[in-house]
């Protein structure tokens, strides 16, 4: 692309839109990710006897087993939310941008 197609595209509101919304989600979900991820280490250092809580008379599986596994669940959830909306939404914005931008210059 040459430099006058990136001029059009960075003039274009809606890139800024873009951007703005992109920054946002990724931001939200960044937050999400050290929250859970920092929640289970502070738990692990603060509340050790929480973590060894077993979760049923007898059962080798306690609560710490149980977090872990669900924060990898949730990170993967998370990926998944990431991927479908930068596939949907996200491009659609990005095809709209780059459409217009080739529009005004031919």
């Amino acid at each position: 692309m040459s430099s006058s197609v990136y001029a059009h595209i960075r003039r274009n509101p809606r890139f800024d839109e873009l951007v703005r919304k992109r920054t946002s989600f990724a931001t939200t979900l960044a937050i999400i990710v050290l929250v859970v991820f920092y929640g289970f280490v502070l738990l692990v250092a603060f509340a050790p006897d929480v973590i060894a809580m077993r979760l049923f008379e007898g059962s080798n599986l306690t609560f710490g087993i149980l977090a872990g596994l669900v924060q990898f669940i949730v990170f993967w959830v998370l990926t998944l939310v990431y991927v479908r909306r930068a596939n949907g939404e996200f491009d659609d914005i990005n095809n709209e941008i780059v459409k217009a931008a080739w529009k005004e210059e031919k």
